[in-house]
């Protein structure tokens, strides 16, 4: 914004920051509820004797997707 002072925009970037770290934690905390989450097709899960890999792509672009959308929608007001 025209004139807006730099402690302005360092304010609302660190509350935009803090927002995403609580809706990160939220969904860190209530994840076991979401039965689907990191188990659809496309998602790698390789399991060994002494390791496991898990690697959610397909969950990662879902997500992905829906933040850009949600995103913009908010952007445009």
């Amino acid at each position: 914004m025209p004139g807006e002072s730099t402690w302005g925009s360092i304010g609302r970037l660190l509350i935009g920051v803090g927002v995403v770290i609580v809706l990160a934690g939220t969904v860190l905390i209530f994840g076991d509820r979401i039965g689907w989450l990191g188990r659809l097709p496309g998602d790698i899960v390789i399991r060994r004797k002494n390791w496991s890999l898990w690697f959610p792509i397909t969950t990662g672009i879902i997500l992905s997707v829906l933040l850009t959308i949600i995103l913009n929608l908010l952007r445009r007001r």
